[in-house]
């Protein structure tokens, strides 16, 4: 409870300051979000490679938690996404990690049908699935909620944030990722990240 209350604050306080024109937004400098960057990981993606914090080190991430069988937020947060998606598809310096909170559904085969059918392709974007203990640690380093709960709509509670993070994994911004007006500020702030 204490962590959903954490990124709702962020996200208020976020969305608060980007009222401006997007000249003094593209002026503003991003914070540094917690203390520590995020460290290591290993999980399987969508493709069967193996996708380690080796993976996000020089690159600016943007990373969320879903499942493919989600029927409340995860739909709306990957329209979302996809927006992301297309705005730096071609660009070597970005990487997406969407990580499922429901692996024993979402299995690599799984994620690579779903994939597919969002037209996602290359190495920009993985949705990634592993050991569920793992899956919801990186939550909690990342401060959202993600867990079992079987009196949610699909039995997951989860945060609908994006996370972005800088090219040494340290937290930058977090945005609403189920609000056009949050991810187009997350698309411009990944700009300020890029050299």
């Amino acid at each position: 409870m204490k962590k959903l209350f954490f990124v709702g604050l962020l996200l208020s306080l976020y969305s608060c300051g980007n009222n401006k024109s997007s000249d003094s937004i593209e002026e503003k400098e991003l914070p540094y979000v917690g203390e520590n960057a995020i460290g290591k990981f290993g999980f399987v993606a969508h493709t069967g490679d193996t996708i380690t914090q080796a993976n996000m080190d020089g690159k600016v991430s943007v990373v969320d938690f879903f499942f493919t069988s989600c029927p409340t937020i995860c739909p709306k947060m990957k329209s979302q996404m996809l927006r992301v998606y297309e705005s730096y598809k071609d660009n070597p310096n970005v990487i997406i990690l969407s990580h499922s909170i429901d692996p024993e559904y979402d299995t690599q085969e799984v994620l690579n049908d779903f994939a597919k059918r969002l037209e996602v392709t290359g190495n920009t974007w993985y949705f990634l699935t592993g050991e569920k203990d793992s899956i919801y640690a990186m939550a909690d380093k990342y401060m959202v909620m993600a867990e079992e709960d079987p009196s949610s709509p699909g039995g997951f509670a989860h945060s609908g944030a994006f996370i972005l993070l800088d090219q040494e994994r340290r937290m930058r911004g977090v945005y609403d990722g189920t609000r056009e007006q949050s991810v187009d500020s997350l698309i411009l702030d990944i700009k300020k990240l890029i050299p």
